[in-house]
């Protein structure tokens, strides 16, 4: 149960960093699309591993993004980076 409590703090805290990146012009909006696609998909009904696994899809795709702000970068990796915590 504490397990599962850690996930959803987790899970509430990577989903305002993406809300931070969708909502930051700097960031090409085909990055903010699949940032927004993806939080979709975590915060969707079913399993963790699902719905993580999707999420690192979307983020993982446009993670190297050659128009990418460095900063906004430095952000998706640490999202990647704490999705896949969860996948383990």
């Amino acid at each position: 149960m504490e397990d599962e409590k850690k996930v959803v703090a987790l899970i509430e805290q990577i989903t305002r960093q993406m809300d931070s990146l969708a909502n930051d012009t700097s960031v090409p909006k085909n990055v903010r699309s699949a940032v927004s696609e993806a939080r979709r998909k975590l915060n969707e009904n079913g399993e963790y591993t699902i719905r993580v696994s999707g999420a690192i899809y979307n983020i993982d795709g446009v993670s190297n993004d050659i128009n990418l702000p460095p900063q906004a970068r430095t952000m998706l990796w640490n999202i990647l980076s704490m999705l896949e915590s969860i996948k383990d």
